[in-house]
């Protein structure tokens, strides 16, 4: 009843600027562009390794390792902007739960499939591996898409149609040697997104969003990671407690693009000039210096959404937002941020558009040149593939289509 009483909320949170920030949807339309890229020159042969992941065992990240914690950063900094929108729209504490328990499952359940397709045994599912993926798709735009009719029943309809499909998908799924159901193997990108996401919510709204409590979860998250790791930890079917260090470490990442959102825009605190500079700096200095002290026991690694790799991709991303938001907010240079505007706006679609692609080649049998698949050649392909991607969001957004969870 307690946490019930502390997180019912009917009034706005914090006081934050109004209207779309442009320097967040350019940042989430670039780390898109960018995540398109890394996404599919990990294919290609023959190219340097800092355009490569990092290995598993390896005290060490590239770019490629900072696209991640990009989206979760910003994800963070949505968090503020979309409660206190919803609040402002007069959302109840049990309607606003629902949104964030609804936009939670839809990233669970899009990751699980997502990860799944991987290991489906065309035989044993009746179908063949791209048919499969396809229809997924189809379905998760039937769910998920913005419809705009005046009937809602309508919306309703391909609504329930997409549901239905994916229930379909999910039970006539088999992977493996055949006899595997559709399980989470893992939770994929999607759905590590959607539990921090889930526990930065909860943190947000139990603490009103108090920033020097949000710093003080950030702490208690890489705390719990290395709580965790720790022999002593409990083992068995009390597993489930240390398989969360995962998620606590991503949520990291989350509440600090949330604390930089506060720092920024929440007009109660009223930083500005050299107050805001030096808050901003301060938190960079902070992370910085935490990973360097975790480092020596907790290696840099992506795989292993280590303490150090979290603190050091939150520090990058307080850099590369605080330079955006300079330039685009604070000299008004704008103009080139409408090519990324559509995917900014628009991130589900532009994320899963490329396997769309993907799966619909491989059934209609066409592949690429050999050429394009090693070396630079096939570095400036995905480049090329990259803006393609961005450029047909733009067309299927005036299509209408435009996914939203």
């Amino acid at each position: 009843m307690l946490l019930l009483q502390r997180l019912s909320v009917t009034h706005m949170i914090n006081n934050l600027k109004p209207g779309r920030i442009l320097s967040i949807d350019a940042f989430r339309g670039i780390t898109i562009l960018v995540m398109i890229f890394v996404n599919s020159v990990a294919g290609v042969q023959g190219i340097p390794a800092w355009m490569q992941h990092a290995h598993a065992a390896e005290d060490r990240m590239t770019f490629v390792d900072v696209v991640f914690p990009a989206f979760l950063f910003i994800v963070g900094m949505s968090i503020p902007f979309a409660i206190n929108s919803r609040l402002a729209k007069g959302d109840s504490f049990w309607k606003l739960q629902q949104h964030i328990g609804w936009r939670t499952v839809g990233l669970w359940v899009l990751g699980i499939f997502m990860v799944n397709t991987e290991e489906i045994n065309a035989a044993a599912t009746g179908m063949s591996v791209a048919l499969w993926s396809l229809l997924f798709y189809v379905c998760a735009i039937l769910v998920w898409n913005v419809y705009t009719f005046k009937q809602s029943w309508i919306s309703w309809c391909f609504k329930g149609a997409g549901m239905a499909g994916l229930i379909i998908l999910g039970i006539i799924y088999r992977g493996g040697d055949g006899s595997e159901r559709l399980a989470p193997q893992w939770w994929g990108i999607l759905g590590l997104i959607g539990w921090a996401y889930l526990y930065a919510c909860i943190f947000y709204q139990w603490f009103k969003g108090n920033a020097n409590a949000i710093m003080l979860m950030i702490a208690v998250c890489i705390g719990y990671y290395i709580l965790c790791k720790q022999p002593f930890m409990p083992k068995g079917e009390w597993s489930w407690i240390a398989s969360q260090s995962r998620n606590a470490a991503h949520t990291s990442i989350v509440l600090s693009g949330m604390l930089l959102t506060l720092f920024y825009f929440d007009e109660d605190l009223d930083l500005k000039g050299r107050r805001l500079f030096s808050k901003v700096c301060g938190f960079f200095v902070l992370l910085m210096m935490s990973a360097l002290l975790l480092r020596p026991t907790y290696e840099i690694s992506k795989i292993r959404a280590t303490p150090s790799w979290c603190l050091y991709s939150a520090a990058i991303c307080v850099v590369i937002f605080s330079l955006l938001y300079i330039l685009i907010d604070v000299k008004k240079v704008s103009k080139w941020t409408a090519f990324f505007r559509p995917a900014g706006s628009n991130p589900l679609l532009t994320y899963i558009l490329p396997d769309i692609v993907y799966f619909g080649m491989m059934l209609a049998g066409v592949s690429l040149p050999a050429v394009l698949n090693q070396g630079v050649p096939g570095i400036l392909w995905c480049g090329c593939f990259a803006i393609l991607m961005l450029l047909l969001v733009k067309g299927l957004n005036k299509l209408g289509i435009r996914l939203q969870l």
